[in-house]
């Protein structure tokens, strides 16, 4: 339930971030599946041997790792925009999203500042892809373009979802 939280309020960070999140959020357990009969094929055909196998296995771990460090700690980030903008602590928005408000409703009439704060930190998330070579300069203007749209969107549609996708009361 938490980490579903947390994934809400940071939803746009994750779907704009798509240089340090891709392989996390392409994987759903049924990509590892479909990798490793793949490499097992490879290995029976002999196309490459069971150490390449192991060793493409490992760097596809080893990426998902990192996509997910990368993950937490630019979710921490807007955590900490959303409540340092909105003055409330991460306990109390989270309280408030459960109990079925959205972004734009807890923000009131900081709503438009909390927009420009949250566009601007994920802004920073794109630069430090580019720099990190994650992201070309044209693949990081293209993200930008769409930066303040899909913050608005998220900040006035995002509620914790329960199951099957209900707004919880």
């Amino acid at each position: 339930m938490n980490k579903k939280l947390v994934a809400a309020i940071a939803a746009t960070a994750i779907v704009l971030n798509v240089s340090a999140t891709a392989v996390a959020s392409a994987d759903n357990g049924k990509g590892r599946a479909a990798m490793s009969s793949l490499l097992s094929g490879l290995v029976s055909n002999g196309t490459i041997t069971q150490s390449q196998a192991d060793a493409i296995t490992k760097a596809a771990q080893d990426a998902r790792a990192a996509a997910k460090g990368v993950m937490d700690k630019n979710r921490a980030a807007i955590n900490s925009v959303i409540t340092s903008t909105l003055g409330i602590s991460l306990d109390s928005l989270k309280s408030q999203l459960k109990a079925g408000e959205s972004l734009a409703t807890i923000a009131g009439d900081k709503k438009g500042v909390l927009i420009t704060a949250i566009s601007a930190e994920i802004n920073k998330q794109i630069d430090a892809a580019v720099i990190a070579g994650k992201l070309t300069a044209e693949q990081a203007t293209a993200q930008k373009v769409k930066t303040t749209e899909r913050v608005t969107n998220m900040v006035e549609k995002i509620k914790l979802k329960g199951e099957k996708g209900k707004a919880r009361a």
